[in-house]
């Protein structure tokens, strides 16, 4: 027989465990007590709150208490599964995140490869600028300047019909058809350059002698960005690829609630606005709570999934 290489490890009693952590607690209880405020908040406003959930087993009004209503079981979950409107928002919801996923996923890291090939000085601030401000204005004023520019008589049909490329001028936001596009495209415009902050304080801190020692043995600059500067950033990739698929069904609520309207509304309504739509305009608590709670196990068996499969590709090691 061949020598077992297993290794067992042994478990130790949670005892000394327990009093290594009140040792150190006490040892840096001035730093420790600084997360208290954070805790609190947390519990009233993330924990305390989950009571409620039991209203997606209950059948709530505004007229009773979570204690009065009566309880119904499964029956929202069941009528979930025939709810054509809400596998529309389902088919949307899934559509507009994988698109935002492929492409917009992909954008942060090539513009930060790019702006950090630039030689420091004014162009490159200056592009780094550019490329965050869009992510500091609301969906509000972005949605209001889309609508503008999208209209009959907006700068996109100004533009293709000046050069030739359109007799006729047509509303986009009205073609239900476009607004996947129009919904991905627009994102990924306004959060592709805050998108690019993380990956640049990374390569900061890469050790320049790599590069040096690549340009000796003749290494082009794509090779070394191919070798050296993204495999650097490895770890924060896989953070944020774990980070973005977990959140697929929480598609931008602010952006779909200023860009859709009764023409575009059948391609654009999503989980997060036909929760709204439910639970607020109509009065259906307990189907929107059960509609919220299923997207939420869903988010969470994604983000334990995205979680496994960057840990097999970093061989075992985790992000998290």
């Amino acid at each position: 027989m061949g020598k077992n290489n297993v290794e067992i490890k042994e478990k130790r009693p949670l005892g000394p465990r327990f009093k290594r952590f009140f040792k150190d607690f006490k040892n840096q209880w001035e730093l420790q007590s600084m997360i208290i405020p954070g805790l609190i908040f947390m519990i009233i406003f993330s924990y305390i709150p989950m009571y409620g959930l039991l209203i997606a087993f209950k059948q709530y009004t505004a007229l009773d208490t979570f204690s009065t209503a009566p309880w119904v079981g499964l029956k929202n979950f069941q009528i979930i599964m025939t709810d054509k409107f809400f596998w529309e928002a389902m088919v949307n919801t899934v559509a507009i995140s994988l698109m935002k996923l492929a492409i917009g996923f992909i954008a942060p890291i090539i513009l930060a490869i790019m702006i950090y090939e630039l030689h420091d000085g004014p162009i490159k601030r200056f592009m780094q600028t550019i490329s965050y401000l869009p992510h500091f204005l609301s969906w509000i004023v972005l949605g209001g300047m889309l609508i503008t520019w999208f209209s009959t008589t907006g700068l996109l049909n100004q533009t293709l019909m000046a050069v030739g490329l359109m007799d006729n001028p047509q509303n986009y936001l009205l073609d239900a058809g476009k607004y996947w596009w129009i919904a991905t495209l627009s994102d990924i415009w306004k959060e592709v350059g805050w998108g690019t902050i993380l990956y640049l304080a990374v390569m900061s801190k890469i050790d320049p002698t790599y590069y040096e020692a690549a340009k000796i043995d003749g290494a082009s600059r794509l090779k070394q960005i191919w070798h050296i500067t993204i495999p650097s950033m490895k770890y924060i990739i896989n953070l944020n690829l774990i980070l973005a698929v977990s959140g697929i069904f929480g598609s931008n609520f602010d952006q779909t609630l200023v860009l859709m309207n009764t023409q575009n509304q059948e391609k654009a309504e999503v989980l997060s606005t036909y929760v709204y739509r439910i639970g607020m305009t109509q009065g259906d608590f307990s189907y929107a709570t059960a509609v919220g709670l299923g997207m939420s196990i869903v988010s969470l068996i994604l983000l334990v999934g995205a979680h496994k499969v960057t840990k097999r590709l970093n061989e075992g090691q985790s992000v998290l």
